[in-house]
C-alpha cells in the first residue's frame, strides 16, 4: 500500500493517468472505456490514491470482480444476468483504474501486467463456461450445452494465448517485445481483407467479457420474456461457434504477419 494523497485533483489524474497514447491504444484500448468508463474511472482512481491503495490491490479487485461475474452467469434468472452485468462493469472500471493509478504513482510491475492477463483469463472463460451451465437448464457439469460453453471458454482462451505467445516468442528470439501496429496487417492481401471485414463485423467480441455480459443480459431478457432458454442457447451455441474460427482465423493472421518479426 502507498500512503494516501489527499491533496491529488482530478485534472492531475487525467492528465498523468490518462495520457494521449494510452487512449490511442488500438487492441488494449476497450471501446466501452473510450465511450464512457475512462470518463468515469478518473472518480475512482482518486479515491483509491488517497485511501493509499496500490495499483495491484486494483488489479485484485478487477479479478475478483470478473471471477465473481463468471460463476453468477451459471445462476438461473434475469437478476442473476443483471448481477452478471454489473460486476462486468465494475470488471471494466477496476482495469481502466488499475492502469491509472500506476502511470500516477509511477508504480509499474511485472507483477501487476501478470495479475492483469490472468484477470481477463479467468473472467472470459469463467463467463462462457457459466453460460454453458445456464443454457443447460440446471446446474450440471454434463451436457450438451455446458461443453459447449466449456469448449467456448478452451477457446477464447486459446486466442488470448496466440496473442501474449507472439510476446514470448519475440522476447525469446532476442527482439523487443512489442510491435508496432503497422505489424499486425496480413502480408496475404486475402487474409488482409478478411481482418479489415472481420474489424468491422465485430463478431469476435462475443467472447469477450464485456460484449459478453451485455449478450448475457439481452439472452436473459429475451428467455424471461417468452419462458423459455433460447436465446441463452442461441449464445452459448454462437459463442462456440465464433470461438473456433477466431481461434484458427487469429493463429493465421499471427503467423501471416510481421508480429514474429
Amino acid at each position: 500500500m502507498m500512503s494516501g494523497s489527499p491533496g491529488l485533483s482530478l485534472a492531475e489524474v487525467r492528465a498523468k493517468g490518462q495520457p494521449p497514447e494510452v487512449l490511442a491504444r488500438l487492441n488494449d484500448e476497450h471501446w466501452f472505456g473510450r465511450l464512457y468508463m475512462r470518463r468515469l474511472s478518473p472518480f475512482a482512481t482518486i479515491v483509491f490514491a488517497r485511501l493509499g491503495w496500490s495499483p495491484n490491490a486494483v488489479t485484485v479487485c478487477f479479478m475478483i470482480s470478473g471471477a465473481a461475474a463468471g460463476v453468477l452467469t451459471a445462476v438461473p434468472g434475469l437478476p442473476a444476468a443483471v448481477g452478471v452485468a454489473v460486476l462486468i462493469q465494475l470488471y471494466l472500471l477496476f482495469d481502466c483504474s488499475d492502469g491509472e493509478l500506476a502511470r500516477l504513482t509511477g508504480r509499474f510491475s511485472a507483477t501487476g501486467i501478470y495479475l492483469d492477463r490472468m484477470g481477463h483469463y479467468f473472467a472470459e472463460a469463467l463467463l462462457l463456461a457459466g453460460l454453458g451451465v445456464r443454457a443447460q437448464g440446471h446446474f450440471s457439469l454434463t451436457g450438451g450445452y455446458v461443453s459447449a460453453g466449456l469448449a467456448a471458454a478452451i477457446c477464447a482462451t486459446l486466442i488470448k494465448t496466440e496473442t501474449d505467445s507472439v510476446v514470448v516468442a519475440r522476447a525469446s528470439s532476442g527482439l523487443d517485445g512489442k510491435h508496432d501496429d503497422a505489424a499486425l496487417a496480413p502480408r496475404s492481401q486475402g487474409l488482409a481483407l478478411a481482418r479489415r471485414l472481420a474489424s468491422v463485423l465485430r463478431v469476435h467480441r462475443i467472447t469477450q467479457a464485456i460484449e459478453l455480459s451485455v449478450l448475457i443480459l439481452a439472452a436473459a431478457i429475451a428467455d424471461a420474456a417468452t419462458g423459455s432458454l433460447t436465446a441463452t442457447r442461441v449464445l452459448d451455441v454462437a459463442a462456440l461457434a465464433v470461438g473456433a474460427l477466431m481461434a484458427v482465423a487469429h493463429l493465421a493472421a499471427i503467423l501471416a504477419s510481421r508480429r514474429l518479426r
